[in-house]
């Protein structure tokens, strides 16, 4: 069975009422349902943790990496600063995938620039909570056969 970890960063806890009209309505519970609805159906086994802290997602981090088979991370605020998260993503040798509700290379310029996708096999932005789902279906697959070339 597929085994994935879920991560999301700092803020994410006040999605539905935070900024709307770039992150849309959706609460950070109505995401983990609907990941853990999909993940049901795919047979898939998910561990959800959210912080505002970046040594807590670190540390959540090194705690998983021996359960998990792949990490999907939305590591919001700290995507454009965290050396220290980027290089904890590489130092477990998961596959991780990058995920942003907002398209985060058409907003401010300093957010164009990710930190931490260096760490990653790819990045889903834009696509509001159905990011995550994208994000779910395709660690599924880099789990089963490995990434796409």
């Amino acid at each position: 069975m597929s085994r994935i970890l879920v991560l999301h960063g700092p803020n994410l806890n006040l999605l539905g009422d935070r900024e709307p009209q770039l992150y849309g309505d959706t609460s950070l519970e109505e995401i983990d349902h609907m990941l853990e609805e999909e993940a049901a159906s795919l047979g898939v086994k998910l561990r959800i943790e959210q912080s505002n802290h970046e040594g807590e997602l670190i540390d959540v981090i090194h705690r998983e990496r021996t359960w998990a088979k792949a990490i999907i991370i939305n590591p919001a605020g700290y995507t454009h600063t965290s050396v220290a998260l980027a290089d904890a993503l590489r130092a477990v040798r998961l596959p991780v995938i990058e995920v942003h509700l907002s398209n985060i290379h058409a907003r401010e310029p300093f957010r164009d620039q990710s930190v931490t996708a260096s760490a990653c096999v790819g990045q889903i932005s834009g696509f509001r909570a159905y990011s995550y789902i994208l994000a779910l279906y395709a660690a599924k697959q880099i789990i089963e056969q490995g990434p796409t070339p």
